[in-house]
């Protein structure tokens, strides 16, 4: 199905009633972003890093990048796709240069989304619409620019937000136990139809509570514009796997029909390749995640992260207060504050040498 023509609302004599009906029409829950553009900017990546902060999250993507470049409108394209936004409008659209046009349409294409553009001139500038050639309405109606803003339902005000949680609290996550772990899985390189996981050597992760969801998706949906981390924290929970297991996904791994996820584990370090029930509320992120997969292949192959990720996951999960529960006050190693995420390791290693060590000492005489 093809996108709807690009709707462009004629605003002559810029008038603040446009501007306000648009930025009032911003309701990201209802599928619903205004665009206000940076002054002075130009750069396609500046535009691709506000578009972002529309869609709530920090513009910039963590982690090193082939030439330098920044997968940024990759990134916004799959948490359009994801989930999901239908009606974008663009302020101050007269303003827009022929590539920034291009790389919306391009937005256009690939996400069906309903594109209106408002140009706070008398007439359209000539490289807007050399850019936009036949495939475009334009009205100068305020009332047609307001149904294009919300959509069929254009006389109902948004529905307030929920308010906003303060995020300095710690939520303490047994399923991160063993996020650092000392196991090294390595992906599959033959085709691989894991069965159903069966937790043989490890209990499987407690389920989070209702409340703990709510929570869980809120700071992952704000903490990070990067797909694939706030994927692979969001699985790395409803699986209990290590960083290294979660690095085995490709993309071809997540089956969004059946809604699994298969994770790779050739030397059954822990329970062999297996696939885990994805919980409704991290679908939206592992939908993200392929979406991003296929829109930046020359990134590499992995779904949810990267053998160099692992520091990046660790500080994103830090700036969204997600930890794994921690050694007693008087246990604690390292400077104050800092989060250890492998005392379980350690503990169950030292364990196992002290069980070893009595093995192997003399018996008594």
């Amino acid at each position: 199905m093809s996108p709807t023509p690009v709707a462009v609302v004629i605003d002559p004599g810029d008038d603040a009633v446009h501007t306000h009906s648009a930025l009032a029409a911003h309701h990201l829950p209802s599928g619903r972003i205004t665009l206000h553009p940076g002054p002075g900017t130009t750069s396609e990546t500046g535009l691709a890093h506000d578009l972002l902060a529309a869609l709530g999250k920090p513009p910039l993507l963590p982690g090193r990048f082939p030439a330098g470049r920044q997968p940024a409108w990759e990134a916004a394209t799959a948490w359009i796709n994801a989930l999901p936004v239908h009606r974008l409008t663009v302020l101050r659209a007269h303003r827009l240069t022929a590539r920034r046009t291009m790389r919306l349409l391009e937005l256009r294409a690939l996400t069906g989304i309903h594109l209106t553009l408002v140009c706070h001139r008398p007439h359209l500038p000539a490289a807007l619409q050399q850019a936009l050639q036949t495939d475009y309405a334009i009205t100068a109606d305020f009332q047609a620019a307001r149904r294009h803003c919300y959509g069929t339902h254009a006389a109902e005000p948004p529905s307030a937000d929920e308010p906003a949680q303060p995020t300095d609290q710690w939520l303490t996550l047994p399923a991160l136990d063993r996020l650092v772990s000392y196991d090294s899985p390595a992906p599959c390189t033959a085709p691989c139809v894991p069965p159903p996981i069966t937790f043989r050597h490890r209990p499987p992760p407690t389920p989070l509570t209702e409340q703990a969801v709510q929570e869980v998706v809120r700071r992952l949906s704000t903490v990070t514009a990067h797909p694939r981390l706030a994927a692979a924290l969001a699985a790395a929970l409803f699986t209990g796997a290590s960083f290294q297991q979660l690095a085995t996904a490709r993309p071809g791994d997540y089956d969004a029909a059946a809604a699994t996820l298969a994770l790779h584990d050739r030397a059954r370090y822990t329970d062999g390749c297996a696939t885990y029930r994805v919980p409704p509320w991290a679908r939206v992120f592992l939908k993200a995640a392929v979406s991003f997969a296929r829109l930046a292949p020359a990134q590499d192959q992995h779904l949810l992260a990267g053998p160099n990720d692992r520091t990046h996951l660790l500080r994103m999960a830090e700036a969204a207060r997600l930890r794994p529960p921690q050694p007693p006050a008087g246990k604690r190693t390292g400077p104050a504050g800092r989060i250890q995420w492998d005392w379980r390791e350690r503990k169950e290693a030292q364990g196992y040498d002290t069980m070893l060590t009595r093995h192997q000492m003399p018996p008594s005489l």
